[in-house]
Order: structure tokens, then sequence, then C-alpha cells
């Protein structure tokens, strides 16, 4: 049975294709919603408040709870892995038994939910220190959960862990033809929850933009 590298290779080819096609048969694309136009991300761009980070004292993943149930007994992972997959097939408890995901981060198809994990796209702990560590709990639950706005995106699980908590000055996707969108969904969530951005990331994401 080929390895997991192995198998990721042999996909490496088709994935980065169908990126620069738009297609590729039978998987979709993870397709955040809410994602703004390259004009209204560079407006929303401009008026975000340009500071240093806050401090990084009193973070938790914890103080950010998810994922939290959204009906018919599917937490917000689970809808995000159906949204964003393709056949997805669910059990009675809504885990993901079978489908396929294409990950944008990085080109590759992967058919286990295991593989993936749900990113947020601004992560928690860059909230935390650009404005979240004085929301409430209720406010930091809400956005670590958003189904509403492009925060939340199914990719292949170690370039999520890769990314880590780092903003767009520090990593971007690997796919370089997805940078123009993942810095309109970055943007726009910073926009949203009037969360601040610093010099570096703001220079980063200009860049970005400019490739739209």
């Amino acid at each position: 049975m080929p390895t997991r590298r192995a198998v990721r290779h042999s996909l490496t080819v088709l994935a980065a294709t169908a990126v620069l096609s738009g297609t590729l048969a039978g998987v979709a694309d993870a397709t955040p919603p809410g994602i703004p136009s390259a004009t209204t991300a560079k407006s929303e761009l401009a008026a975000l408040t340009v500071k240093a980070d806050g401090s990084q004292t009193g973070y938790s993943r914890d103080k950010f709870p998810h994922w939290i149930q959204q009906g018919d007994n599917c937490d917000t992972r689970e809808v995000v892995l159906k949204r964003d997959g393709t056949n997805v097939q669910t059990n009675s408890s809504c885990s993901a038994t079978s489908g396929s995901w294409f990950s944008p981060y990085d080109g590759e198809t992967w058919t286990a939910a295991s593989d993936v994990d749900i990113d947020h796209v601004v992560p928690l702990a860059d909230a935390w220190r650009t404005g979240a560590s004085s929301w409430t709990t209720a406010q930091r639950q809400a956005y670590a959960n958003d189904l509403t706005d492009p925060q939340l995106i199914a990719v292949t699980d170690n370039v999520n862990q890769e990314k880590g908590d780092k903003s767009p000055d520090q990593w971007k996707p690997p796919l370089t033809g997805y940078w123009c969108t993942y810095a309109k969904m970055w943007t726009a969530v910073k926009y949203k929850f009037k969360l601040t951005i610093n010099t570096a990331e703001k220079t980063a994401l200009t860049d970005m933009l400019g490739r739209c």
C-alpha cells in the first residue's frame, strides 16, 4: 500500500493543474462564504487600523470555544467538512465516513477526513493579539465558529499546522495562485471583526491583493 507521502506526491501534478484550470472532476474547491471582490478587499484593507500586535499573554485556545454544535447533531468542523467536500457521506453522529476534499492552499486532494483540518483563516492567537483579548467568551466563541464569513476552510492538516498562528507576512499558502483569494479572506475577517493589522502584515496583504 502506498505511503501517505507517496500518495501526496502522486496527486501534486493533478491538483496543481486543477488550480490553474479552476476545476477538478468530482472534487470541489473549498470556498467559504462572503469572500469579497478585490476592490472591496482593498477598500477594507485601507480602513483597518494599523498598529503593533498586542501581547500573547493570557492566550489559550480554550478561550475560543470550538467546535460547537450547529444543529442536526453536527458540530462546526463537521459542517465545514460537508460544505467544502464532494460526495461527503456521514454517519448518524455526523462524522464524515467518505468524500473528497481539495485543499486550495497546496493543491492536494484527500479522501479521509482525518487528513483535513479546518483552518481559522485569521488564527485564534492572531485575533487575540489584535483585539480579541478584550472580547467576551461568547464573542470569541462566535468568532471561532463563524460559518457566515470567509473564516473557516478545509485544508491539508500539516499545511494548517505549518501555518500555525502566522500572519501573511510570515506565511502564505504554498500555491501562489491562491494568494489573492487568501488575502481577500484574511482582510474580510479582520474588517468584519474590527481587528488590527501591523505594518508588515499590511504590506504583505497589499502585495497579495495586487495579484488579483
